[in-house]
């Protein structure tokens, strides 16, 4: 089986082949995201603790969280899931997918060190691989650098060297765009949103108490019109009565 062992803190990897089943026996059982002593696998792994991460069988099926067996199974897999890609929206798919319990079947296991031994790991502990690119979340920026709110996160953001501009005295650096910064535009744009929505909420209710106003005026004459048209007729039909007694006296 091949041991595919990551150092996160310095940001290195390397990949060791063992053939003998009894070092791998403390690995049998065990969960991803479970922690496992390495102190089995030979002296130079003494003190030290690996955390599984994932791995893969012989024909190349992944191991996913949640399969609680150690073989192989067909799931029905959507976007939110892993090991599969989906190409539109609902689009669904059974996929084989191994289980997340570590078998003897697995050719490769994917471990992360948690903890550090006694002795250095060639090519692995003893080297440091520098980051590319730095945080580029506001927030992320101030837990790397321990920052309040009240500093300026833009003076720290990381700035790499364009290539071809290595050795000049003033060379042409990158930066990523900030995200989720707050700057006092934002907060001058966030007052204005909201000054509008007031202002649209006010002038909404006042036509709304107009209307109702209007309304209101509209139903009293109506309701008017209504009664002075019922006193007409009543005149007129008492005067036609007057002049029919008349005539007939």
């Amino acid at each position: 089986m091949k041991l595919n062992i990551s150092y996160p803190i310095a940001g290195t990897q390397k990949k060791i082949e063992i053939d003998d089943p009894k070092k791998l026996r403390i690995f049998f059982d065990k969960r991803i995201a479970q922690e496992v002593a390495a102190d089995g696998l030979g002296d130079e792994f003494k003190g030290y603790v690996f955390r599984i991460t994932g791995g893969s069988d012989a024909e190349g099926f992944p191991m996913l969280q949640g399969v609680l067996h150690a073989k192989r199974a067909r799931l029905l897999l959507g976007a939110d899931s892993k090991c599969f890609r989906a190409k539109r929206d609902g689009h669904r798919r059974r996929r084989s997918v191994r289980g997340c319990i570590v078998g003897p079947d697995l050719s490769v296991l994917n471990l992360a060190i948690v903890k550090k031994g006694d002795g250095e790991l060639p090519g692995l502990t003893d080297a440091y691989h520098e980051r590319r690119l730095g945080p580029k979340r506001a927030s992320k920026i101030r837990k790397l650098f321990s920052l309040s709110h009240k500093d300026d996160v833009r003076k720290y953001v990381v700035r790499r060297v364009l290539p071809g501009e290595e050795g000049k005295k003033f060379p042409n650096t990158k930066a990523p765009k900030i995200q989720r910064l707050v700057t006092p535009r934002t907060l001058n744009r966030r007052r204005q949103r909201k000054a509008i929505k007031r202002q649209n909420c006010e002038k909404s209710k006042a036509a709304a108490a107009d209307y109702a106003k209007l309304l209101a005026q509209r139903n009293r004459e109506k309701r008017q019109a209504l009664i002075s048209k019922k006193r007409q007729q009543l005149t007129s039909a008492k005067s036609q009565a007057s002049q029919k007694a008349s005539q007939k006296e």
